[in-house]
């Protein structure tokens, strides 16, 4: 399938372009964003991308963008933000920050990379291919309540226990190394099928937060931003299913609410400060028109902030 970054315009639109600003792309992907925020720009903007796969680096859009002098493509996690700003002398001195969360169609699509229940492939499912445990690594040696939990807190599966058992008496007899045979597992124990969701959607969705620490890297890159940024810098973030859009709600409503020292009664007005950011508007979806072209759009949600 073609790779049609999401909410482009939405995503233009909300970061207030300056043809001379400063911005990051914290997932570059297949460059979708990225190339439409370097047109954006003058000569004197700049642009910055971050991300974790190595494919990325070595994709049609890398190469191109790779002769702009204008553009930086770092091969590091985006939890690694402050720390390269630093490094690059721009903590606090970014006009946006934009976080596309999930996985790219190209990820997807390649059978090789293990994130697809509907192509058979090895059981990889890691962002980045040179660390960290594979998921057939992580299914053969975690416990079946540890499975439990990760498909309920990271997949919301109401199936888990009967998924976990299922994946343990299957391991105990035949290796699991591929993503059909898992997907058949979950298939096989899952007593109700969804009629228009596979039922293997939210099992692989759990065990890849997981095994990438998804969750863990979100909260640090948005503790992160506000750091970066420089006042008046905004931060947006799409997120494709309600765990990560639950925490972006979570972080911007926490620091954009006045605060105050509690210990402190009466409250004097000195004591209250205002909160890091300012939230711009409701959450946005996808338009109908986009969805008509690009399918995967329908779970994206944008949210928006800006830098006090």
């Amino acid at each position: 399938m073609e790779h049609r970054p999401v909410m482009l315009a939405e995503a233009l639109e909300q970061l207030e372009l300056k043809q001379d600003g400063l911005y990051i792309d914290c997932t570059f992907g297949r460059g979708g964003h990225s190339s439409a925020l370097l047109k954006s720009l003058d000569s004197t903007g700049k642009l910055i991308a971050f991300d974790q796969d190595i494919t990325a680096h070595t994709s049609d859009a890398a190469i191109t963008l790779a002769q702009d002098n204008r553009f930086t493509l770092l091969h590091k996690p985006f939890s690694t933000l402050q720390l390269a700003c630093q490094q690059l002398g721009i903590e606090g001195k970014v006009n946006g920050i934009l976080i596309d969360l999930g996985v790219s169609s190209p990820q997807l699509d390649n059978a090789e990379r293990g994130f697809s229940f509907l192509r058979d492939g090895p059981l990889d499912m890691r962002m980045n291919t040179t660390q960290g445990l594979t998921a057939e690594a992580w299914l053969k040696i975690t416990s079946e309540s540890a499975i439990v939990k990760v498909l309920f807190d990271y997949g919301e599966e109401r199936f888990a226990r009967k998924i976990a058992k299922a994946i343990i008496t299957t391991r105990e007899h035949t290796p699991l190394v591929s993503t059909k045979q898992l997907a058949d597992i979950v298939a096989n124990a899952v007593p109700f099928h969804d009629r228009h969701k596979h039922p293997a959607t939210r099992t692989f969705q759990a065990i890849r937060i997981a095994i990438n620490a998804e969750l863990d890297e979100l909260t640090a890159v948005l503790d992160q931003a506000i750091q970066v940024l420089r006042p008046g810098g905004r931060l947006v973030v799409i997120s494709f299913h309600s765990l990560e859009d639950r925490l972006v709600k979570r972080f911007f409503r926490a620091e954009s609410g006045a605060k105050y020292n509690p210990g402190r009664f009466p409250i004097r007005e000195s004591d209250i400060c205002k909160g890091a950011l300012k939230t711009c508007g409701k959450a946005i979806k996808a338009s109908a028109e986009e969805l008509r072209h690009n399918p995967r759009a329908r779970s994206a949600i944008m949210r928006v902030t800006e830098k006090m």
